[in-house]
């Protein structure tokens, strides 16, 4: 997967990092101090200072729910999105605000947020209505509620703000829970949250989606999507094999459970006929690669950082453990336990379930 020599760590969810270095920037504007704090998510003070390196999505969002705790504030993603400087994503937010119209935006959005966090999967339906879908790849289900709620608001306020109006959502969905609705939340967005829901959305009127974005550019907007294309590819050679191609669209729907065969045809442009034809031409098969990247994925995760055998099982797709093991024992002879019992800086008490 990927480069002779590169780590099979490079398919775990990452991020530029820009709602990180905002939290631990109010952080330390409150004179808590970083290093116990970073530590506890398996992160040095050096990688949040350098703002070049990317940071691991579920290590983003652990970050937000210690600030959370740390400043007593249960609204904490939400209150810091109002702060957050769109800019600072880059590409990912220069495009869709040159885009004619909210709906070319959206579609902008639905494909170049992955430059600055590749763990965030969008999904934009203009049928009838304009929802936006959001998952995010690499954290549990229940788990990283800040993270989710700074980019759910943050998405309707870059909406207004790209289209210069108060655009209310009809309905508002999340998936965790919380116990009683905050009324900064309704204030903000003009109608209730619908929390332990189905999904992630925000589902506006259709019409708005024809609304113009009053900062469109034509010309500028066809040279950043020329370089975004560029970025998107990693600047790779003129050919991409499709198996590349197959393993980008399976990262982000792994551990929702949804990679398979017609979804991921579905992104790449083509039925599924066409896809297994295209792989077949390169000697491959779907199951076998999905099978294949698991695998490296699987052992991955099972050297790297702290993650349990439960949550390795969830990040790759698997509802229960015990198929999780089955799997990982086809595939090399042996089980996750096992595995980690053999590295030396594993010891019994560092294996948990």
């Amino acid at each position: 997967m990927g480069a002779p020599g590169q780590s099979p760590l490079h398919a775990i969810p990452s991020t530029s990092g820009g709602a990180a270095r905002l939290a631990c920037a109010k952080l330390r504007a409150a004179g808590i101090p970083l290093a116990p704090l970073l530590s506890k998510a398996g992160l040095r003070a050096e990688q949040i200072d350098d703002t070049a390196a990317r940071i691991e999505v579920r290590v983003q969002a652990r970050i937000l729910e210690i600030a959370a705790e740390q400043l007593n504030d249960d609204l904490f993603g939400f209150r810091m999105m109002q702060d957050f400087e769109f800019r600072e994503i880059g590409l990912a937010y220069y495009i869709p605000s040159s885009s004619s119209t909210l709906a070319d935006a959206l579609r902008d959005a639905e494909r170049y947020t992955r430059i600055v966090n590749d763990g965030i999967q969008l999904r934009i339906d203009l049928d009838q209505k304009t929802a936006i879908a959001l998952d995010c790849a690499g954290v549990e289900p229940g788990s990283g509620a800040q993270q989710m709620e700074f980019w759910l608001f943050a998405l309707v306020r870059m909406c207004r703000q790209l289209t210069d109006t108060r655009l209310a959502p009809r309905r508002f969905k999340v998936r965790h829970h919380r116990p009683a609705p905050p009324v900064e939340f309704r204030t903000f967005l003009g109608c209730d949250v619908e929390f332990a829901s189905d999904a992630n959305e925000i589902i506006f009127p259709g019409i708005v989606s024809s609304l113009p974005v009053v900062s469109a550019d034509r010309h500028l907007h066809e040279l950043l999507v020329k370089y975004a294309d560029e970025a998107l590819t990693g600047k790779a050679p003129a050919r991409v094999t499709i198996r590349s191609r197959v393993e980008k669209a399976i990262a982000p729907l792994l551990p929702h459970g949804k990679a398979r065969a017609t979804a991921i045809a579905r992104e790449l442009g083509m039925s599924r006929r066409t896809l297994a034809r295209a792989l077949a031409a390169e000697g491959l098969t779907f199951s076998a690669l999905l099978d294949q990247y698991r695998m490296e994925l699987a052992k991955a995760y099972l050297t790297h950082g702290e993650l349990t055998i439960s949550q390795i099982a969830w990040l790759l797709g698997y509802r229960e453990v015990s198929t999780f093991t089955h799997a990982f024992k086809r595939w090399t002879g042996t089980t996750p336990r096992q595995l980690r019992f053999k590295k030396p800086s594993c010891s019994s008490s560092a294996v948990r379930v």
